[in-house]
């Protein structure tokens, strides 16, 4: 066990039998009253931000999270395949551990994989951008350069997003896979 002051941002926690990750930790000391810690927490989960006081004594317990690289092979159900990449062992990753940008990652992709006591995976974190190829959309136009105006394309794994008027099928395009949008034309 350890105390709420060994604590620092990043760290997991078990808090109400839920594991947490601290997100802000603060000291604070408001005139003639006792000093607390104020620290806000993020459900890894639900995604739920949780906010509780502390005073300077309080035990937590603090978990012992590793993280390694892992890489993504292809969609089996509800879950997504990866292998370690120096050790070759394959695991079962739920695709709610990604949430949104499970819908943008391909085969071949590096992810970065939290495990508690190095058994059970906790967080997954896909990277910030993917390049994927536009399987279909409207022609473009010459000229449609000048607005911000958006049209509809599938990519190639069938996800549907929108893209300015001068792409075309066959493109390569970035996308940023925490929001899900067009970042740019990739030559």
């Amino acid at each position: 066990m350890a105390t709420i002051a060994d604590l620092s941002r990043g760290n997991y926690i078990r808090y109400n039998g839920e594991i947490v990750q601290v997100e802000e930790l603060q000291h604070r000391t408001p005139g003639n009253l006792r000093a607390f810690y104020q620290v806000k927490m993020r459900n890894v989960r639900n995604g739920k931000v949780l906010e509780n006081r502390f005073r300077p004594g309080d035990e937590v317990d603090q978990l012992r999270v590793e993280t390694k690289e892992y890489q993504y092979l292809y969609s089996d159900g509800d879950s997504l395949v990866c292998m370690d990449n120096e050790t070759f062992d394959q695991i079962y990753l739920d695709k709610a551990l990604l949430g949104d940008a499970a819908k943008f990652i391909k085969e071949g992709v590096t992810l970065l994989i939290a495990f508690e006591n190095g058994t059970q995976p906790i967080t997954a974190e896909a990277p910030a951008h993917v390049i994927l190829q536009v399987q279909y959309t409207e022609p473009g136009i010459q000229g449609d350069t000048a607005t911000r105006t958006l049209k509809a394309a599938t990519l190639e794994n069938g996800t549907e997003i929108r893209v300015p008027l001068f792409i075309n099928t066959g493109d390569n395009i970035k996308v940023d896979t925490r929001t899900g949008d067009y970042v740019e034309r990739v030559k």
